[in-house]
């Protein structure tokens, strides 16, 4: 039996596990010091104190671009999924056809003059700062007025400016910076930290001088600069290259795969080597042990006679051969380097089988699902970063430019302005199979056809145009479209089922009747001549004589698309005969329903003046003993 404790031990039991608790406090294991995280202590830096040394990953970005497969396809894949072939402007707001067509012309001219280095078209620029953006972590375009004299479409250009131009240079007072701003990273901020001017390098600083020296910036005016990068953090002012999670990653993996490169070169060599035990005074000539002869030796060094295959060597007292052992190719390193650029596809935001070409052990469902994970990404980044920061600004600075040339008016600025852009469309996954389920969206009324044009990156208008315009030009060439395909036309008619055992002893029993309805019945019956009533798809058809009945075969009477009811009269038989009903067309399906019950059956004749049965009526009638049976 327990014995009780008192009250004051129980009290001061109680203390005591107060006192051991009170340490001990919800919270994540994460934020803990024990000895799983004591290792584990990062600087609580902010979003621009945590990217001191960017140009150091800048640096290592560009030379895993250069130098590895996987950086370059990180930046490769990225650039065409986000461009494409260009992100096209398409002019909406303008009413008018003809100033639609005008401006719109006015803008390819713009198109082919828009690099201030003279190299690329606009849609080139989109490709190179996507690109810049990606491995740099931040790219700037800058706009560049030019002379009406010049003979530009507009006058302006777009001169894209990489990260390295702008230093990582922070000062509260800096010669030609306004009072009371200042200087972070690079980028003046005025008193509410709004961004107001950029200080550049007049020149590359990779290839010129490095040190930071007031007459080596020049201040550039926000208004004219397009800052493109992607911000991970509120407030962060640089951009980071997009290797930057997986840069220490890339550099171990290429170490491993050097590693295992040499060892293959060594596993390539064979080489032998010849031990001997130190010879005598007597043994300072070199014996042929074959010939017991002196050893002769080449100019080179050489002994005259080499080894050959097959033959036997006998080698003096004292020597050995070994043979050098080099390591062989690891067993696990194709396991190694698939696992390790499956997390750096993953960092990097592409489904590995699109980042490395490997889509082994895939099914095309799969991809499928990988593909539009993928692509949703890829919206994103177009609709939040590549066309707010590059493409609209570009779209911006062309409207104003043409309206200083006078090439449009200021009532037309702002339509101008209000583009509708339009990316490169998606390939279809499936060329069959992802057309047809967009017809049925757009006959079902879930979007419209002009919606599934712009999404694969064309114009719903120009569409429109082109198709009268082929339909007009086949029309006066007299060339007719083929007609359309029948309904159907692939489709085969359903296979007729074979007839059960008791459907054809029904069908014997029905032929039967028939037959013997068209023999006479004896005269001194003195009944009428039998007769049968057809009814054929709800008419009825008098006194049909019995030779016209045809056979019931194989289940059907040919006669197409109806319901044939056959009602026959005939004098009474030793046995009742069930009668004929729904017996079905030769038209599939087709059926026969035959309904057999106990029956009496009561027959009048009646005979004309030549003897010859006139009328014969016979009434059947359930048994009174025994109900009906289907």
């Amino acid at each position: 039996m327990a014995k009780r404790k008192s009250k004051g031990a129980s009290r001061a039991m109680g203390t005591s596990g107060a006192a051991s608790t009170a340490g001990i406090k919800a919270r994540y294991d994460a934020a803990g010091n024990g000895r799983r995280m004591m290792g584990w202590n990062p600087a609580s830096s902010g979003p621009n104190r945590a990217i001191v040394g960017l140009q150091t990953l800048r640096n290592r970005s560009h030379d895993a671009t250069r130098n590895d497969w996987s950086g370059e396809s990180t930046s490769q894949k990225w650039t065409t999924s986000l461009i494409g072939i260009g992100i096209t402007p398409r002019f909406k707001r303008i009413k008018s056809k003809t100033r639609k067509q005008l401006i719109t012309d006015l803008w390819n001219e713009f198109v082919a003059q828009s690099d201030a280095d003279g190299v690329l078209n606009v849609y080139g620029q989109q490709t190179l700062a996507v690109r810049s953006w990606l491995v740099g972590g931040e790219v700037f375009a800058r706009r560049r007025f030019r002379r009406l004299e010049d003979g530009l479409a507009v006058p302006m250009q777009v001169q894209l400016i990489e990260a390295e131009f702008v230093p990582m240079l922070d000062s509260d007072a800096w010669p030609g910076m306004p009072q009371g701003n200042r200087i972070r990273s690079g980028i003046e901020l005025d008193k509410i930290g709004r961004r107001v001017a950029y200080w550049m390098y007049r020149e590359h600083p990779g290839d010129g001088a490095s040190t930071i020296t007031a007459n080596l910036l020049v201040r550039v005016p926000a208004s004219e600069i397009r800052h493109i990068m992607e911000q991970k953090r509120p407030g962060q002012l640089r951009g980071v290259p997009a290797l930057a999670p997986v840069l220490a990653r890339l550099r171990n993996i290429n170490d491993y795969d050097d590693a295992v490169l040499e060892r293959q070169k060594l596993a390539n060599l064979f080489v032998a080597f010849l031990t001997r035990t130190m010879p005598g005074a007597e043994s300072d000539i070199d014996i042929d042990p074959l010939t017991n002869l002196p050893i002769e030796w080449g100019s080179n060094g050489e002994p005259l006679a080499g080894m050959q295959p097959g033959m036997t060597q006998e080698l003096d007292p004292g020597q050995d051969v070994k043979f050098a052992n080099p390591p062989e190719a690891g067993t696990t390193y194709s396991d190694y380097m698939r696992t390790a650029h499956m997390g750096t596809a993953a960092a990097s935001g592409i489904p590995y089988e699109l980042f490395a070409g490997d889509i082994a052990n895939v099914s095309d469902r799969t991809l499928r699902v990988l593909i539009n994970e993928f692509r949703r990404l890829a919206e994103q980044r177009q609709w939040q970063i590549v066309i707010p920061m590059f493409c609209q600004p570009v779209i911006d600075w062309f409207a104003e430019a043409a309206l200083l040339a006078g090439k449009i008016t200021a009532d037309e600025l702002p339509d101008v302005k209000r583009v509708e852009h339009a990316p490169h469309g998606w390939q279809y996954i499936h060329p069959v199979q992802d057309p047809q389920g967009k017809k049925i969206e757009v006959e079902a009324g879930f979007r419209s056809r002009s919606s599934v044009i712009a999404e694969r990156g064309d114009d719903p208008d120009t569409v429109d145009d082109e198709r009268a315009a082929d339909k007009a030009r086949e029309k006066s060439l007299g060339l007719n479209a083929p007609p359309p395909p029948p309904p159907n036309q692939n489709k085969q008619p359903p296979k007729k089922p074979e007839p059960t055992q008791h459907e054809l002893a029904q069908i014997s029993l029905i032929n039967t009747q028939i037959e013997m309805l068209r023999r006479e019945p004896p005269a001194a019956a003195k009944a009428e001549a039998p007769h049968i009533t057809v009814n054929v798809g709800g008419s009825t058809i008098e006194n049909v004589l019995p030779e016209q009945v045809p056979p019931v075969v194989n289940n059907t009477l040919n006669i197409p698309e109806t319901v044939v009811n056959v009602e026959a009269v005939m004098p009474a038989q030793p046995a009742p005969l069930a009668p004929i009903v729904n017996i079905e067309n030769n038209v599939p399906p087709a059926e026969v329903n035959v309904t057999l019950a106990p029956r009496k059956t009561e027959t009048t004749v009646e005979y004309d003046s030549k003897g010859n049965i006139s009328k014969a009526t016979q009434i059947e009638s359930d048994l009174e003993d025994s109900p009906a049976q289907e």
